[in-house]
């Protein structure tokens, strides 16, 4: 019996499916009810690391409510930005869940963007005040951009603030984005400015193992919520332990990222999106709880979205069919 082909998607070709950003936040909340559940698999994520700083992993994992299952190959390398190349880059492969065989093998970079947004979309909608008007980016990046996009889609949203360590960036950011959605967004040249009094602040800069954090205690106000994209590298210890509640996608992960030696001096979690969206733990319950919720970044997220990537570019007839 011959194996047949795979699909090969570009991130042209990825991107030209256009699964829009609702879509991508349905499909998250919907496994993280069944990730709550117990109904899916997904080992800790092993990775090597060829430079300070930098990862390359392996992310597997099977959601059996929509039949996706594959692995991401993908890397984060601060020192890329210097160079002109992206942060993030890397491949997905899904496979048939009844054969084993690979169906398609994907570019990762939009799916990751797109898929990290929407989890702080879902985290926020359960974390954060409902009526949340204003948002704080910190690291106006790739990240920065799918986050607002995100959560633009889940709250009204009337002024956001923009920081970069780059203010040119921050500036662009403001441009770009305040054009695409059609909001009001203020560069800011001070940290501080893109924290204090924001309803939710956004961290996405690099991820370090060891960092040396610049948000203190006190910054965050009461009744906000924060979505720490970068792990805990922009927070001092201090300053989480203010949190009423700290969440994170997945403990499992975070036990294993701690043990390699990263959240040297942060708060252990109280639950698990998963059990927060399954309502087996409480969300938010008072206005004025101060939340944080530390996305890992889940192989469930990333096969919930390549799925309907899948699919739709079979329809549209996307990307390269290449024999096995």
């Amino acid at each position: 019996m011959e194996l047949g082909s795979i699909l090969y998607l570009s991130r042209k070709d990825v991107e030209a499916a256009q699964v829009p950003m609702p879509e991508v936040i349905e499909a998250l909340e919907n496994m993280f009810v069944e990730k709550g559940a117990g109904r899916v698999e997904m080992p800790p994520k092993p990775g090597i690391h060829t430079r300070p700083d930098a990862f390359i992993h392996a992310m597997p994992a099977y959601l059996p409510d929509v039949e996706a299952a594959g692995l991401k190959w993908v890397s984060g390398y601060p020192g890329n930005q210097a160079r002109g190349l992206p942060y993030i880059t890397g491949l997905l492969i899904l496979n048939d869940p009844e054969t084993g065989i690979p169906l398609a093998i994907m570019d990762c970079t939009w799916i990751t963007a797109m898929r990290t947004g929407a989890a702080t979309a879902i985290a926020a909608k359960y974390l954060a005040r409902r009526d949340s008007a204003t948002v704080g980016i910190v690291a106006c990046g790739v990240q920065g951009r799918s986050n607002l996009e995100a959560l633009a889609c889940t709250f009204e949203i009337k002024k956001v603030k923009a920081y970069d360590v780059s203010f040119e960036i921050a500036q662009r950011y403001a441009g770009e984005m305040g054009a695409q959605l059609e909001m009001d967004i203020e560069p800011v040249r001070a940290l501080p400015d893109a924290v204090g009094g924001l309803d939710i602040v956004v961290t996405s800069g690099p991820i370090l193992k060891q960092p040396k954090p610049l948000i203190q205690p006190g910054w965050l106000a009461s009744g906000s919520f924060a979505s720490l994209v970068d792990f805990d590298s922009y927070w001092q210890g201090a300053a989480l332990r203010e949190a009423d509640k700290l969440a994170t996608d997945d403990l499992a992960q975070m036990r294993y990222y701690r043990e390699e030696g990263y959240f040297r001096d942060t708060p252990e979690a109280y639950a698990d999106l998963g059990e927060i969206v399954a309502g087996k733990k409480p969300g938010r319950e008072t206005e004025g709880e101060r939340t944080v919720a530390i996305n890992l970044g889940l192989a469930l997220e990333d096969m919930a979205t390549a799925i309907r990537v899948y699919r739709r570019a079979k329809a549209m007839k996307l990307g390269i069919a290449l024999p096995l």
